[in-house]
């Protein structure tokens, strides 16, 4: 997916099937990550989860972790929430 339209999706919201149409993943994979606390829809409640840029990315990541490494959600989660921080603090020192 293009940063172009990343982008895009920052301004809209995805629903859950478009969600794993784009990550790819399953529907109870993020069902499981939502009640986990590892992965938070931007608005909705549970059968109507909406999904922003963010939210998508952090998905992929997590999807990818879990497939190559073989990594349990817990990792995956904390690789991806170091990942967001650093990419947060070298946009500060900019």
């Amino acid at each position: 997916m293009s940063e172009t339209t990343l982008r895009l999706l920052d301004e809209a919201l995805l629903t859950l099937d478009e969600l794993c149409r784009a990550a790819p993943v399953a529907p109870g994979w993020v069902a499981e990550r939502i009640e986990a606390g590892f992965v938070r829809p931007a608005g909705g409640g549970r059968g109507d989860w909406r999904f922003d840029a963010v939210a998508l990315r952090r998905v992929r990541r997590m999807a990818l972790l879990e497939r190559e490494f073989d990594a349990v959600p817990e990792l995956a989660a904390l690789v991806a929430d170091l990942e967001d921080e650093i990419a947060r603090l070298r946009r500060r020192m900019r």
